[in-house]
């Protein structure tokens, strides 16, 4: 008998730029795979149509029973051209992070850096952000915490070709409130993602990222929006677990 436990969904992509109000701008395909001894396996298939070039990302990637991570495996389209493929690796024992990818723009790379102290990868599809929630400690209420990212992209849409990349990223716990979108009503958490790094997220301030999810382990993005220049909502249309 198979011991694992899987989680799948769709999440619809929104544009509210003035025009494109409530328009489909893309969507994001998600499943979780939680294993017994507590490590999950995120598997995500997101395309983003709009603004263009359009990207479509494939991604995969592995958490360890103490929620911190193991691999991570990506491959991207942008403007329905290769635009790159990498894996990254925490190394434990070494304390450093390795990255093995390979794009047109930027050739054979390979490369390692020391890690010391951070808290997880970054990978893009919102399913990850809102599964990244896990790591606030929500019996302290609501406060904040910084958080210490490495990522293939530093790119807001991740459209670039895997290198390692690190980001800081303050995250906000706001309460707790009932959400009602296309896949059913879902007892939440609201968290917020916070760009207050001085250089901003790969140069350019991220807009402030509002998320509601579901208030159990899962931790499964309902609804996101992100205003600024972006002006983005994500919506679950589909859970089955």
């Amino acid at each position: 008998m198979m011991q694992h436990r899987t989680v799948s969904g769709t999440i619809r992509y929104l544009s509210m730029k003035p025009g494109r109000e409530g328009s489909e701008r893309g969507r994001e395909h998600f499943t979780f795979t939680h294993h017994a001894d507590g490590s999950v396996i995120m598997s995500a298939h997101c395309e983003i149509e709009e603004p263009q070039p359009t990207v479509l990302r494939n991604l995969i990637y592995h958490i360890g029973p103490d929620r911190k991570p193991h691999n991570l495996l990506v491959h991207l389209t942008l403007g329905d051209q290769f635009l790159g493929s990498g894996w990254m690796r925490f190394d434990r024992a070494a304390g450093e992070i390795t990255c093995e990818s390979y794009g047109p723009a930027i050739g054979r790379n390979s490369e390692r850096r020391a890690a010391g102290t951070f808290d997880a990868f970054g990978t893009h599809p919102v399913v990850g952000d809102g599964f990244t929630t896990r790591l606030l400690d929500i019996a302290r209420g609501p406060h904040r915490r910084a958080l210490r990212f490495f990522l293939p992209s530093a790119d807001h849409r991740g459209a670039t070709a895997p290198q390692i990349a690190e980001v800081t990223m303050t995250m906000e716990y706001v309460g707790e409130e009932e959400i009602t979108v296309a896949a059913g009503t879902f007892a939440c958490r609201r968290f917020r993602y916070v760009d207050e790094s001085p250089e901003g997220m790969g140069g350019e301030r991220h807009p402030d990222f509002d998320m509601w999810v579901t208030a159990d382990d899962d931790s499964i993005l309902v609804y996101g929006a992100i205003d600024g220049y972006m002006m983005n909502r994500y919506e679950l249309v589909e859970l089955t677990r």
